[in-house]
C-alpha cells in the first residue's frame, strides 16, 4: 500500500514538474527586473507569463500550470499570516484600526454597487474594491482563490492584478507628495501611505523614502489591511452563496482552507514562539508562491481577451484608487 502510494506520488510530481519549473523560472526572472529597474515584480511576472502563453496549452506543462495558478497560490496566500502580529495593529491605537476598517467597507462596498449599475458582475466590483482597499495584487488574488469557477474569473483576476499593480506604482511617487503638499504630520503621512497604497513593497518604498518614522508607521497600518483579507474573503464567500454564483458545482466551504491557515499563522506569530528564521523563510516562500502563482494566470491569459477588456474597467479601478485616497484623507482630518 505505502510503495502504491510513493509510485502515485513520484508519478503525479513528475507530471507536474515542467509546469511548475516555467512558473518558477518566470518568477526569478522576474525578481531580477524587478530588482535592477524598481517596477513591481508581480507586473514582470504578468508580463512574462503572458510571453510564455504557448505553454498552457495541450503539452508537458500544462498541468503544472494549472497547479500552481490554483493551489501554490493558496499555500502563498496562507503564508501571509506570518507578516502579522495582532500586537502591531494593537500598537497603534484605535483610530488607524477604525480608519482602516471604515475605508476597507466602503470602498468595497461602493465597488460591488458602481460594478453593478455600470453593467460589471458584482464580483468583479467585490475583486477590484478588495484590491484596492486591502493588499493589492496579494488580495486579488486571494479573493480570486476564494470565489467559485466563472469563464470570466481568470481574465478579471489578471486585468486586476495589473491595474493595481500600476497605480500602486504611480502611488508610490505621487501620494508622498500629497502628504507634503498638505503638511501632514509624520504621523498622518504613515497612516496615509499605509492605508492606501496598494502594494506592501510599494507602502515600504514611499515610506522610507520619506523618513524611517514614516516608514515604520505606514508599514504597520498596512500589515493591519492585510489582517483585513480574513473577513473580506468570508464576505467573499458569502456574498457568492447570496447570489446564487456557483451552484452548478460544490458549493465552496464557508471559511476556505488556506484563510484558516491565514488565521492560524497570524495567532502563532502573535504569540512570539515562532523564531525569526521560521517566520522570515515563511514571507519569503509567500512571495515566491505569489509571483508564481500570478506568472501561471499570466501563462493561462489570451492577450486578445485582455485587449478586448475596454476603457470602461480602467476608469472603474482609477475611481476606486481615487476613492480611496480622498476618503483616508478626510478620514484622517475628521480623527485629528
Amino acid at each position: 500500500m505505502t510503495t502504491l502510494s510513493l509510485t502515485t506520488l513520484s508519478a503525479g510530481s513528475r507530471t507536474l514538474f515542467p509546469g511548475v519549473l516555467a512558473c518558477v523560472v518566470v518568477a526569478v526572472a522576474s525578481t531580477f527586473l524587478s530588482q535592477h529597474y524598481g517596477a513591481p515584480v508581480m507586473l514582470f511576472a504578468l508580463i512574462l507569463g503572458m510571453a510564455m502563453n504557448f505553454l498552457s496549452g495541450d503539452g508537458p506543462c500544462k498541468p503544472g500550470i494549472e497547479f500552481t495558478a490554483r493551489q501554490v497560490l493558496r499555500w502563498g496566500v496562507a503564508l501571509l499570516g506570518l507578516r502579522i502580529t495582532i500586537g502591531q495593529v494593537a500598537e497603534l491605537g484605535w483610530h488607524p484600526v477604525l480608519l482602516v476598517v471604515v475605508s476597507m467597507v466602503l470602498t468595497i462596498g461602493l465597488s460591488m454597487v458602481v460594478a453593478k449599475l455600470l453593467g460589471f458582475n458584482t464580483l468583479f466590483g467585490l475583486l477590484s474594491g478588495g484590491a484596492t482597499a486591502i493588499c493589492g495584487a496579494s488580495a486579488a488574488l486571494a479573493l480570486a482563490a476564494a470565489l467559485p469557477a466563472h469563464p470570466q474569473k481568470e481574465r478579471a483576476t489578471l486585468f486586476t492584478v495589473v491595474g493595481v499593480s500600476v497605480l500602486s506604482t504611480t502611488a508610490m511617487i505621487v501620494y508622498p507628495m500629497i502628504a507634503r503638499a498638505l503638511g501632514l504630520s509624520e504621523h498622518g503621512a504613515g497612516i496615509f501611505l499605509g492605508a492606501t497604497i496598494h502594494d506592501v513593497a510599494q507602502v515600504v518604498g514611499a515610506g522610507y523614502g520619506m523618513s524611517k518614522d514614516i516608514g515604520d508607521i505606514a508599514t504597520v497600518v498596512k500589515l493591519m489591511r492585510v489582517a483585513m483579507l480574513l473577513p473580506v474573503i468570508l464576505f467573499a464567500v458569502m456574498c457568492t452563496r447570496a447570489l446564487g454564483k456557483g451552484t452548478s458545482g460544490p458549493r465552496p466551504p464557508l471559511l476556505p482552507g488556506f484563510a484558516i491557515g491565514f488565521a492560524v499563522l497570524v495567532a502563532l506569530n502573535s504569540t512570539g514562539w515562532l523564531p525569526e528564521v521560521v517566520t522570515t523563510a515563511g514571507s519569503d516562500f509567500s512571495r515566491w508562491a505569489l509571483v508564481s502563482a500570478i506568472a501561471a494566470i499570466g501563462m493561462k491569459t489570451q492577450v486578445r481577451e485582455l485587449a478586448a477588456v475596454g476603457l470602461k474597467p480602467v476608469l472603474f479601478m482609477i475611481g476606486e484608487t481615487v476613492f480611496l485616497a480622498v476618503l483616508a484623507l478626510v478620514l484622517l482630518r475628521w480623527a485629528s
